[in-house]
C-alpha cells in the first residue's frame, strides 16, 4: 500500500509538472501574440513620423490614443533619462533591465561596435532621442493573472484525479470490508469479504483474508456453542428420566428409607448423577479444546509425561485386573503444551483401559523414529480388547459416536477420542 501511495503521489507530481508547463506554454504564446504582434506593427515608424511633424506634444497625443487602444500590450517612449513622456512608471521588475539592456548606453565615440538596442529609437527635430518601448500587459516575471489561473487550473485537476484514484484504489474496497463488518456484526455469520477485495495483493488483501479467518472462527465458536448445547441437552436428558422415574417409583412405593429396595434405588441414583456429572465434564473439556487456538509452546519431554500418566491411570486399570507396562526411549524432547499432550495420550490410554479384557496387558510404547522430514516421536497404546471394525476407523474421532457392536461396554461419553484429535491437530 505505501508503494502504491508514492507512486499514486509520483504520478501526481509528474501531471501536475506536465499540465502546469503546457498551461503555461499555451497562455504565455496566446498572450505575447499581441506583443509581437504590436512589436513588428508600423506603429514605431508612425511614432516618428508624427515626432517629426508635430514634435513631442503630438507624439504625446497619439501615445496617448493609441497606447489605450491596445488592451494586452502596454507602449512607451522613453526619453535619456528612461522615463515616460506620459509620466508613466515603467512596472518595478522592468525598470532596471530596461535601463541596462533595452534601451543601452550611447556611445561616445565612433566605432564599428554598436551596444545592443532592444528597442527601436526615434529622433525628434530638436535631436532628441527617443526609446519606443512595447511591453506585454500584466506580465511580469512572475507571470500574469492568467498563467496563475492556468497553473491553478492544472493543479485542482490534478489533485481530482488522483483522489478520484486513490478513492478508486483505497477507499472503495475499504467501503466493502466496512459492509462486510457490519453484516458480520449484525449476526449474518455467512458475511465475508468479496473477492476483489481478497485479490488484492497489499495490506487491504491480508486484512481481508484476516477478517474472512476471523469470520470463519466466530462462526465455528457460534455453531460449537449450539451444538454443545444440544448435545448437552441430548446427553443428559436421559440420565434426568432416570432419575425422575426411580424417584416416582419410589414416593409411589412407599418404600422406608431403610429398606434393601431404597437402597438400590439411592445407588442408581448415585450412578446416573456421577454419570451426568462426567457428561458435563466431558462436554466441557471437548468445548475448551475446540475453542483452544494457541496452545503454549515449551520444551517437553515424553516420557516423562507418559511416566506420570501411567502412575495415574494405574489404579483404574487394577481395578480390572489389568497391567499397563511403559517402553520409551530416553530424552524424547519435543515443543509443545504438557497439559494438552497429558490430556490427548490420556483420553486414549483410558480408551484401552475401558475396552480391553479384564486380567491383560496394556502396552504404551514411546521411541523415535526417522523420517524425510526429519525425526519425529511416535507413541502406540495397544491393548486386548475387540478392536474396531475397518469401517468405523474415521467416525470414532467424531463426538458422540457410538459404535453399535460396543455399546454395551460403553461407559463413556463419545468425547475421548475427540478430544485427543482435536489436541493432536492443534499441536501439530
Amino acid at each position: 500500500m505505501f508503494i502504491r501511495m508514492a507512486l499514486h503521489i509520483g504520478m501526481a507530481l509528474a501531471a501536475f509538472v506536465l499540465l502546469g508547463a503546457l498551461s503555461l506554454a499555451s497562455i504565455a504564446a496566446w498572450q505575447l501574440q499581441s506583443y509581437v504582434e504590436t512589436r513588428q506593427s508600423s506603429l514605431g515608424i508612425e511614432a516618428a513620423d508624427i515626432l517629426e511633424a508635430g514634435g513631442r506634444p503630438a507624439l504625446e497625443d497619439w501615445l496617448t490614443e493609441e497606447a489605450a487602444s491596445h488592451a494586452d500590450v502596454e507602449i512607451f517612449i522613453l526619453d535619456n533619462k528612461v522615463n515616460d513622456i506620459l509620466g508613466r512608471s515603467l512596472p518595478p521588475e522592468y525598470r532596471n533591465f530596461v535601463r541596462t539592456s533595452v534601451i543601452g548606453k550611447a556611445s561616445d565615440t565612433a566605432s564599428n561596435f554598436q551596444p545592443v538596442r532592444l528597442a527601436p529609437e526615434i529622433i525628434g527635430p530638436d535631436g532628441e532621442h527617443y526609446a519606443f518601448l512595447v511591453l506585454p500587459e500584466g506580465i511580469s516575471v512572475w507571470g500574469s493573472r492568467a498563467t496563475a489561473l492556468g497553473v491553478l487550473a492544472a493543479a485542482l485537476l490534478v489533485i481530482a484525479s488522483v483522489a478520484w484514484l486513490i478513492a478508486r484504489a483505497f477507499s472503495r474496497p475499504i467501503s466493502e470490508l466496512q459492509i462486510a463488518v457490519r453484516e458480520l456484526a449484525s449476526g449474518n455469520t455467512h458475511a465475508r469479504a468479496p473477492d476483489s477485495v481478497l485479490s488484492r495483493r497489499d495490506e487491504l488483501g491480508a486484512l481481508a483474508n484476516d477478517f474472512n479467518s476471523m469470520a470463519e472462527q466466530l462462526t465455528s465458536l457460534m455453531e460449537n456453542r449450539q451444538n454443545l448445547m444440544r448435545d448437552m441437552s441430548h446427553e443428559l436428558r436421559s440420565p434426568l428420566a432416570r432419575m425422575h422415574a426411580a424417584l416416582a417409583l419410589a414416593a409411589h412405593t412407599g418404600e422406608s428409607p431403610g429398606t434393601e429396595k431404597s437402597a438400590l434405588r439411592l445407588d442408581r441414583l448415585e450412578i446416573e448423577i456421577r454419570n451426568m456429572n462426567k457428561v458435563i465434564g466431558e462436554m466441557l473439556r471437548y468445548s475448551a479444546a475446540e475453542n483452544l487456538t494457541s496452545p503454549k509452546r515449551s520444551l517437553l519431554r515424553i516420557e516423562r509425561i507418559l511416566r506420570e500418566l501411567v502412575e495415574i491411570e494405574e489404579i483404574e486399570a487394577t481395578n480390572k485386573g489389568c497391567q499397563i507396562t511403559l517402553q520409551s526411549e530416553d530424552n524424547l524432547m519435543v515443543i509443545g503444551d504438557s497439559e494438552l499432550l497429558r490430556s490427548g495420550f490420556e483420553n486414549v490410554l483410558r480408551n484401552a483401559i475401558r475396552f480391553t479384557a479384564d486380567g491383560s496387558d496394556i502396552q504404551l510404547r514411546a521411541r523415535r523414529v526417522a523420517g524425510q522430514a526429519g525425526d519425529h516421536i511416535l507413541v502406540s497404546v495397544s491393548d486386548c480388547g475387540p478392536g474396531v471394525a475397518a469401517e468405523f476407523l474415521e467416525d470414532i474421532f467424531t463426538p458422540y459416536f457410538q459404535i453399535p457392536e460396543a455399546n454395551n461396554q460403553r461407559q463413556g461419553t463419545g468425547l475421548g477420542l475427540a478430544i485427543s484429535k482435536r489436541l493432536t491437530e492443534l499441536l501439530g
